[in-house]
């Protein structure tokens, strides 16, 4: 009995060695793990911490603004309440969406794409710019919708909807590519950048640089109080050379009714400096229905528009210059000595070559024309004639010196350059030997030639002021956003058409009377105080034999209508602006084309009263 109590006191002695043992073990591995956690991996931790407790946020960047000339706004930033999720913060998030979905209408498959490649702490974009109905609505079901919240931010607001449009340009989300690229890192998902115009070109001279705050928040997402702050930097401004109030007057006489749609091109610039003081492309489109992001059923509804508001006329498309091109043949049959200023050349109303007959616009035709009454009743058998004498390759050559075949350097992207046809580039491009009668047809500005309306202002801006041709441009200088000059322009000389102004003071006398003679085509144009000069221009798009067909149905279609041309500089005695005018399918430029460059003259010159020439 003794010796089994004495084993007995051994064996719990023995446990609760074992157990003590286990004790101190377990306090010294514990021990361990504390050391671990709290000395080797404390940073670590320490960070896990603080993205529970702290976030980081992004403070949007400021757009710089765009003004006219006058500093007039034309683009400015208005505050809108953008609609946003937090997934980690949302518990039921389908719940909260369906129930979200009920009062306002968003893209919900793009939102899941979006929730699914961001980060789960990241506020993704439901929808830009909600109502003030819409706002109430969240504001009021704040308990029921978790991670979801509004946020005041700048939105990019076009004070002129329509006006300059193509040229301003508009905003639109960051692509995938562009986000990808090692050359956009300070984009992220969600961010508007230009997406065409000066908005594009400019894109890092207007955009801003984000700020971040650091805000502690609780376990709902709710934001506590601000730890640190790191303000956003605004974009710089643009000033224009555009002058709004020309602008408007420009719009205003090219308004479309529906019985007499007015689509087509208007360029107003300085010929003594390049300037660009209107400019405008019809049909049009406001640039506000970017802004917040457009909506897929406006987005088809511009694409496929068959009148391609989107194309900016002035620069993307191309026309047969007509009548206008007369200039540039009369300059180069003066230069080669093909005629001089008392040359006549009878008119019949036709030019035989071969079996083909090429008409005049005259039936009976003029009779005996020299160079100034050719260019004055714009007569076609005269031009016919001087440039079956010089042929395509000569007329080619002064026709890029008078600018043509080559983009103006505006400074908007992809300008097309128009087409200057010669026989290397009929071989090249279409692999036949150029024809006689072609030649024919492209001495009034017809057959192969393409140009576009900004071209044709420049053209005629170098007429006017002596034969500089000069680079257009649109941005006058670049400001810091508190007014600081950090970049200006200045007008720029691309080439000159000649050494010798005798032959353009020939062809200026003629454009004056075109607008002033008794038999000018271009009266429609004339202003009593100031001297208008110019050139109309009329643009067959089918052929004479289908169209007079069409005319005894008594109904041309508006597609294969004629375009009307009419391109004009002012004062005559100290030229100060030129304007270059193209209606699509609008007849004859003198009658539809010439009126309206009439009112952008007369607008004009009420602002800024001619200086008396000396």
């Amino acid at each position: 009995m003794f010796r089994r109590g004495i084993e007995t006191n051994d064996a719990i002695k023995k446990k609760i060695r074992i157990f003590v043992i286990l004790i101190i073990f377990a306090f010294l591995c514990l021990s361990i793990r504390i050391w671990y956690l709290q000395i080797l991996k404390w940073q670590y931790l320490t960070g896990l911490s603080e993205n529970n407790r702290v976030r980081m946020i992004s403070l949007p960047a400021y757009r710089g603004t765009i003004k006219d000339r006058n500093g007039e706004t034309l683009v400015s930033i208005r505050p809108s309440f953008n609609l946003y999720i937090t997934p980690e913060d949302a518990r039921d998030r389908d719940s909260s969406l369906s129930f979200l979905a009920k009062k306002i209408k968003f893209e919900s498959d793009k939102l899941k794409i979006n929730m699914k490649r961001e980060k789960s702490f990241k506020d993704i974009l439901i929808k830009a710019n909600i109502s003030r109905e819409e706002v109430a609505f969240v504001e009021e079901n704040n308990m029921r919708l978790p991670g979801i919240k509004i946020k005041a931010e700048p939105l990019r607001n076009y004070v002129y909807k329509h006006l300059m449009s193509h040229v301003i340009g508009y905003l639109g989300e960051i692509s995938k590519s562009k986000l990808g690229s090692s050359k956009n890192p300070f984009y992220s998902q969600g961010d508007f950048v230009g997406k065409n115009g000066l908005e594009n070109v400019l894109e890092p001279t207007l955009r801003g640089k984000k700020g971040y705050k650091e805000v502690e928040a609780d376990v709902s997402g709710r934001e506590l109080k601000t730890l640190r702050k790191f303000p956003s930097e605004n974009g710089n401004n643009l000033i224009l050379t555009l002058d709004v109030r020309v602008q408007e007057e420009l719009e205003k006489a090219m308004i479309s009714t529906p019985e007499n749609v007015m689509n087509g091109s208007v360029v107003v610039m300085k010929v003594q400096t390049g300037e660009v003081l209107a400019i405008a492309s019809k049909p049009s489109f406001d640039p506000n229905e970017f802004a917040a992001g457009i909506t897929p059923e406006n987005w088809k509804k511009l694409i496929n528009d068959e009148m391609h508001p989107l194309q900016n006329r002035s620069i993307h498309s191309q026309y047969p210059p007509g009548s206008t091109y007369k200039i540039a043949v009369a300059y180069a049959a003066l230069e080669e000595g093909m005629i001089d200023p008392e040359t006549t050349i009878n008119c019949p109303g036709h030019f035989k070559l071969g079996r083909g007959r090429y008409r005049c616009w005259k039936k009976n035709g003029h009779g005996d024309v020299n160079i100034h009454d050719a260019l004055v009743q714009s007569c076609d058998v005269f031009f016919y004639t001087v440039g079956h004498r010089m042929g395509i390759d000569t007329l080619a050559r002064y026709a890029k010196i008078f600018g043509f075949g080559f983009p103006t350097g505006l400074g908007l992207s992809r300008e097309k350059s128009g087409l200057v046809p010669s026989t290397q580039w009929k071989l090249k491009n279409r692999k036949q030997p150029w024809l006689l009668g072609e030649t024919i047809s492209a001495s009034i500005g017809q057959g192969y030639n393409l140009v576009t309306p900004m071209q044709q202002a420049n053209m005629i801006a170098a007429v006017a002021n002596g034969g500089m041709l000069l680079k257009p441009y649109l941005v006058k200088r670049i400001e810091e956003p508190g007014g600081k000059t950090i970049k200006e322009y200045f007008p720029e000389i691309k080439g000159k058409i000649a050494d010798s102004s005798e032959s353009l003071e020939i062809i200026r006398k003629a454009l004056r009377d075109v607008v002033n003679g008794p038999r000018g085509t271009g009266k429609k144009s004339r202003l009593k105080d100031v001297v208008v000069s110019g050139k109309t221009g009329t643009v067959q798009v089918v052929r004479m034999k289908a169209k007079k067909e069409m005319e005894q149905d008594n109904e041309i279609p508006y597609k294969y209508r004629d375009h009307a041309w009419f391109v004009a500089f002012a004062p005559y005695e100290k030229p100060e602006i030129a304007v270059a005018v193209l209606v699509e399918h609008g007849g004859h430029g003198g009658a539809t084309a010439a009126p309206i460059a009439k009112n952008i003259f007369k607008k004009y010159f009420q602002l800024y009263p001619p200086k008396p020439a000396t």
